[in-house]
């Protein structure tokens, strides 16, 4: 059985600095790439939310925490958890493992708003969806 809510990938050298340790802004272009696969395997896509659901989706903010580096031929794996659920905004949490271990957590958050760009509460439709994410598997402390 495929599992949507994660991705796997192998880290290139393209994907790496001059010594082979992880780009910190790879971490982004993975996480948009496992959000995109993740709605789209629920019929969902972020561009076409307002023919499907009546509403646009607008990140807000996003960050992440680095562990562990991830150095070329790594192989990751990015999972997609829920981190938070609101009247009108959610965000989705990104666990990065190699071997089990976490060593990246991203987080992305998004508020809705109707076709006039007002403030609009998360329809049933993607609320159901966003609930069907795991619970994050690791805890990050604070300050990483």
């Amino acid at each position: 059985m495929t599992r949507h809510d994660e991705l796997e990938f192998q880290l290139t050298y393209g994907d790496c600095d001059t010594v082979g340790i992880a780009f910190f802004a790879i971490y982004y272009r993975w996480m948009e790439r496992a959000y995109t696969s993740w709605m789209s395997s629920h019929g969902l896509r972020s561009g076409e939310l307002s023919d499907q659901l009546g509403i646009i989706t607008v990140g807000v903010s996003s960050g992440a925490t680095y562990l562990r580096p991830a150095k070329v031929l790594d192989r990751l794996v990015c999972r997609l958890v829920l981190d938070h659920i609101g009247t009108s905004s959610y965000s989705v949490g990104y666990e990065f493992t190699r071997d089990g271990e976490l060593i990246t957590r991203g987080r992305m958050a998004y508020v809705c708003r109707g076709p006039d760009w007002s403030k609009t509460q998360v329809p049933d439709a993607l609320r159901r969806v966003l609930e069907s994410l795991p619970s994050p598997h690791f805890s990050v402390p604070s300050g990483g």
